[in-house]
């Protein structure tokens, strides 16, 4: 059934089989010079076209109700391919302004420019900027950290308030881009904190969750009260793509500040050797009929069903028509334009389901061969809803040679279970796992891809459950340890606020202090990650998992505040073991290119099955081959996640152990010396010999140079 208000947007909607127009130019928006600026906005069905200046620092009145404000409407000419242009032989710097279309039937509207790359506080007007002046100290020298292949990458995955924000953060810049600009901060007992901690732990690339302008947390208000959850969000909710959100700014009144505070930011990270990566949100945007894109071009810029109504695949009221050709360039531009004014590394796309194949393959060939072939492109290869796009999305399988990489589902239910529930994987005690585990470790290639370049294995992220939280579930411990029970409204059963929730819970009251990693949750979680950072293929983290993070069973967090996801630095101490174990195994996934091989054909001649059974996995990687130059020539890797230790055969040789029982790195903890078998050999049945013990819930790797 649809409503009035349904039926007069679909009144005001443009036949987009009508519009043929498609600009080419990269210089839509503002071009700013010396002594002028070149405004330029695409609208085919508009009539007239004003640009509407405000000088500097008035606050502005976009719709013009208050006299006190000045400002001049400036008529634009309409030029080739329905682009108004106009340019004002003037420094308008700092100005601020917006675009005015009128159409055939005499309405107006007033739009943010879609181009902008500045705008005031909340996002209500562009701002005229010149971006030169925008660049902090040594932003000139900047380069990106060199990344041969997408298999070199470890990511990271993060939310720019929760990383600092926490009292035991130790950071001045609590929950702002600089927080990453502050070294040199320990806690008390020595250990690292902020963006030495990264560097650390030895991640390639941070993966921050939104961070261009989004439309949900008041940058007026955000750092008044921090314990108010409105100041919370996790930004998938876009009002401007090519503006850096501005509560994460120091002072988000000041347009420039922000841009300046995320040049900082990037710098900081590329000088510890860290890329960064951008979640992008460009299926769908927060408003629909107030967005600039409708503003300017009535029903263009969104899918629609066949009776003219918004299509929902997003699940928040529209999704973007990327299909569309001034749309597919638009995000393409907007995305050339991180890359190459922030200098930022790769994009993880939301819901890319609903982003059209043919955009996300022209995006991956142009930024590779136009800008830095180094540039990581990933995304979810699915949608919230059905969606009519239908046989053009980009799902698992699409991606097949086109250069960019999908989250690995697939995988990730294997390793863990479902997302939010019950359910049992590899790791949190299903049995019957394996064969659909040796998929995924072997990169996937005989699933749904061409090479592991294109799988991103994962077991949580800041969706659903945490890996903590998850794991503890399995095990049916969330109401011992207190977690978040919901009504039917959403809301925390037996508690009238989150803070109460939190102050109740116990995330690790079943964790010996003195036994951290003798403690069954903390296995299976070591485990979980474990498989993720020694599989072929992308590997994903999400922050916090090295200090064995809860959010006390909070299954959607995107607005529960900093108290349920702040990270907090004080467990680094309280779980050093864990963060070692994290660390060592990166580092000799980094060391060593025998797990991180580059095309399907080298994993399918050099990984090879040794044995599958219940709960079991084992397997060696060739590293010293044509394809792989590794100084560990041979690779054993032993997945244990049964509730008993299992004792499994050694090919032979001398093998060095250097992941065993909660301890992992590239130094040898034992050797082994593996004898020839003989069906009569005594040493056959010398198991300290022939054979290695792997304890219950655990990983064993060994390697031997021979």
């Amino acid at each position: 059934m649809i409503d009035d208000v349904q039926k007069q947007q679909i009144a005001r909607k443009t036949d987009t089989s009508l519009i043929k127009s498609a600009y080419e130019g990269r210089d839509l928006g503002v071009t700013t010079e010396s002594n002028f600026s070149y405004f330029k906005v695409w609208s085919p069905t508009a009539i007239q076209m004003e640009l509407l200046l405000y000088p500097p620092h008035t606050g502005g009145d976009p719709d013009h109700t208050s006299n006190e404000v000045e400002w001049e409407a400036l008529p634009m000419q309409c030029g080739e391919q329905d682009v108004w242009v106009l340019n004002v032989q003037r420094n308008l710097r700092g100005y601020r302004y917006m675009f005015k279309p009128t159409f055939a039937d005499g309405t107006s509207t007033i739009a943010v420019d879609p181009y902008a790359r500045a705008v005031t506080m909340n996002g209500e007007m562009g701002v005229i900027v010149n971006m030169e002046e925008t660049h902090p100290e040594g932003w000139q020298q900047d380069v990106r950290p060199k990344l041969e292949h997408p298999t070199d990458a470890v990511l990271y995955e993060l939310h720019v308030r929760d990383f600092s924000i926490h009292p035991s953060s130790g950071i001045t810049n609590k929950g702002k881009y600089l927080a990453f600009t502050e070294t040199g901060l320990r806690d008390a007992a020595g250990n690292t904190l902020g963006i030495d901690h990264l560097a650390e732990l030895g991640i390639t690339h941070v993966h921050l969750l939104p961070v261009f302008d989004f439309a949900t947390v008041d940058e007026s208000t955000v750092d008044q009260d921090p314990k108010d959850v409105s100041n919370y969000n996790w930004g998938y909710d876009p009002l401007h793509y090519n503006v850096p959100e501005g509560s994460y700014a120091t002072r988000a009144d000041d347009p420039e500040t922000r841009i300046r505070e995320f040049k900082s930011m990037i710098l900081a990270l590329h000088r510890k050797g860290i890329g960064v990566i951008m979640d992008v949100v460009y299926n769908h945007t927060f408003d629909t009929e107030n967005s600039s894109f409708e503003k300017l071009v009535p029903g263009y810029y969104y899918r629609q069903n066949a009776d003219g109504t918004y299509s929902n695949g997003s699940g928040t009221g529209n999704e973007v028509a990327t299909e569309r050709s001034m749309v597919r360039k638009f995000i393409i531009d907007s995305v050339r334009f991180w890359a190459e004014e922030y200098h930022v590394d790769g994009f993880r796309f939301d819901l890319m389901g609903l982003i059209d194949v043919t955009t996300m393959k022209q995006l991956a060939s142009e930024l590779h061969s136009q800008v830095s072939p180094s540039i990581l492109l990933y995304g979810e290869p699915w949608a919230a809803m059905e969606s009519p796009l239908g046989e053009e999305m980009t799902l698992k399988g699409t991606q097949r040679g086109a250069g960019f990489a999908v989250f690995n589902d697939n995988f990730r239910g294997v390793i863990k279970g479902d997302s939010d529930g019950d359910g049992k994987g590899f790791a949190t005690g299903e049995d019957g796992k394996e064969d659909e585990l040796w998929t995924g470790v072997q990169g996937s290639i005989h699933d749904f891809t061409e090479g592991p370049a294109e799988t991103i294995n994962y077991v949580t992220v800041h969706d659903n459950l945490n890996l903590w939280d998850k794991v503890a579930r399995t095990q049916g411990l969330q109401d011992m340890l207190g977690f978040f029970d919901y009504n039917e409204d959403g809301s925390i059963r037996g508690f009238d606020h989150v803070n109460e929730a939190v102050r109740e819970a116990d995330p690790y009251l079943q964790i010996d202090p003195d036994h951290v990693l003798e403690n069954e949750t903390v296995k299976r979680c070591l485990l979980a990650n474990g498989i993720v950072l020694t599989s072929q293929g992308i590997p994903l983290i999400a922050a916090g998992d090295e200090l064995l993070r809860s959010k006390y069973g909070d299954v959607n967090s995107h607005e529960s505040g900093d108290v349920v996801n702040a990270i907090h630095w004080d467990h680094k101490q309280r779980f050093q073991p864990v963060f070692d174990y994290y660390r060592g195994l990166i580092r000799m996934r980094r060391e060593h290119p025998a797990f991180r091989m580059r095309t399907g054909e080298a994993i399918e001649q050099h990984v090879r099955l040794l044995q599958k059974e219940k709960g079991l996995l084992a397997y060696e990687l060739q590293g010293a081959t044509a394809d792989v130059d590794d100084a560990w020539q041979r690779i054993m890797v032993i997945y244990n996640a049964s509730r008993e230790s299992h004792v499994v055969s050694i090919p032979s040789g001398t093998w060095e152990v250097v992941v065993e029982d909660g301890r992992a790195g590239v130094n040898s903890l034992r050797t082994i010396e593996g004898i020839e078998n003989t069906q009569n050999s005594k040493n056959n049945r010398d198991s300290n010999k022939t054979q290695v013990e792997v304890k219950m819930l655990s990983m064993t790797v060994l390697y031997s140079r021979s």
